[in-house]
Protein backbone atom coordinates (compact mmCIF):
# COMPACT_ATOMS: atom_id res chain seq x y z
CA UNK A 1 0.00 0.00 0.00
CA UNK A 2 1.28 3.51 -0.84
CA UNK A 3 2.04 5.91 1.51
CA UNK A 4 0.54 9.36 1.27
CA UNK A 5 2.76 11.73 0.23
CA UNK A 6 2.15 14.86 1.85
CA UNK A 7 2.77 18.49 -0.53
CA UNK A 8 6.39 20.51 -0.26
CA UNK A 9 6.38 23.07 2.01
CA UNK A 10 6.94 26.43 0.12
CA UNK A 11 10.42 27.75 0.32
CA UNK A 12 10.86 29.69 3.32
CA UNK A 13 7.71 28.51 5.10
CA UNK A 14 10.10 28.36 8.27
CA UNK A 15 10.35 32.38 7.82
CA UNK A 16 7.57 33.25 10.00
CA UNK A 17 9.07 31.38 13.01
CA UNK A 18 12.24 33.15 12.35
CA UNK A 19 10.39 36.16 12.18
CA UNK A 20 8.69 35.29 15.89
CA UNK A 21 12.31 34.26 16.88
CA UNK A 22 12.99 38.10 15.88
CA UNK A 23 10.31 39.80 17.72
CA UNK A 24 10.98 37.39 20.94
CA UNK A 25 14.43 38.93 20.91
CA UNK A 26 13.48 42.08 20.46
CA UNK A 27 11.21 41.70 23.13
CA UNK A 28 13.64 40.27 25.75
CA UNK A 29 16.13 43.60 25.16
CA UNK A 30 13.28 45.74 26.13
CA UNK A 31 12.29 43.96 29.18
CA UNK A 32 13.45 45.28 32.91
CA UNK A 33 15.13 42.57 34.97
CA UNK A 34 13.04 43.24 37.92
CA UNK A 35 9.63 42.39 35.93
CA UNK A 36 9.19 38.95 37.16
CA UNK A 37 5.81 38.99 35.05
CA UNK A 38 7.37 39.82 31.84
CA UNK A 39 10.34 37.45 32.26
CA UNK A 40 8.00 34.31 32.61
CA UNK A 41 5.96 35.74 30.17
CA UNK A 42 8.75 35.57 27.68
CA UNK A 43 10.37 32.56 28.62
CA UNK A 44 7.12 30.89 27.93
CA UNK A 45 7.10 32.56 24.64
CA UNK A 46 10.34 31.28 23.93
CA UNK A 47 10.14 27.42 24.98
CA UNK A 48 6.69 27.48 22.50
CA UNK A 49 9.01 28.80 20.18
CA UNK A 50 11.70 26.47 20.91
CA UNK A 51 8.87 23.55 20.60
CA UNK A 52 8.01 24.93 17.24
CA UNK A 53 11.18 24.82 15.41
CA UNK A 54 11.93 21.75 17.07
CA UNK A 55 9.03 20.07 15.13
CA UNK A 56 9.86 22.14 11.67
CA UNK A 57 13.53 20.72 12.54
CA UNK A 58 11.90 17.23 12.57
CA UNK A 59 9.83 17.76 9.61
CA UNK A 60 12.86 18.76 7.39
CA UNK A 61 14.61 15.72 8.58
CA UNK A 62 11.97 13.35 7.58
CA UNK A 63 11.50 15.10 3.54
CA UNK A 64 15.04 14.56 3.57
CA UNK A 65 14.68 11.27 4.15
CA UNK A 66 12.05 10.88 2.10
CA UNK A 67 14.24 12.35 -0.58
CA UNK A 68 17.25 10.24 0.08
CA UNK A 69 15.23 7.14 -0.52
CA UNK A 70 13.69 8.51 -3.87
CA UNK A 71 17.55 9.50 -5.06
CA UNK A 72 18.28 5.64 -4.36
CA UNK A 73 15.23 4.55 -5.88
CA UNK A 74 16.10 6.65 -9.08
CA UNK A 75 19.79 5.47 -8.92
CA UNK A 76 18.66 1.89 -8.52
CA UNK A 77 16.01 1.71 -11.80
CA UNK A 78 18.86 3.85 -13.74
CA UNK A 79 21.26 1.12 -13.38
CA UNK A 80 19.11 -1.50 -13.94
CA UNK A 81 17.72 0.49 -17.28
CA UNK A 82 21.31 0.86 -18.46
CA UNK A 83 22.26 -3.10 -17.90
CA UNK A 84 19.37 -4.16 -20.26
CA UNK A 85 20.51 -1.87 -22.61
CA UNK A 86 24.27 -3.08 -23.06
CA UNK A 87 23.99 -5.99 -25.04
CA UNK A 88 26.11 -8.91 -24.25
CA UNK A 89 29.15 -10.30 -25.21
CA UNK A 90 29.54 -13.85 -25.84
CA UNK A 91 33.65 -14.85 -26.16
CA UNK A 92 34.65 -12.13 -28.46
Amino acid sequence: MAKARTPAKPPGAGAPLLRRLRRLTARAGAVSADDRAQLIALIDDFETLRLALLRECAGLDEELKVAARRVMAFNAYARNGRSVRVPHRHGS
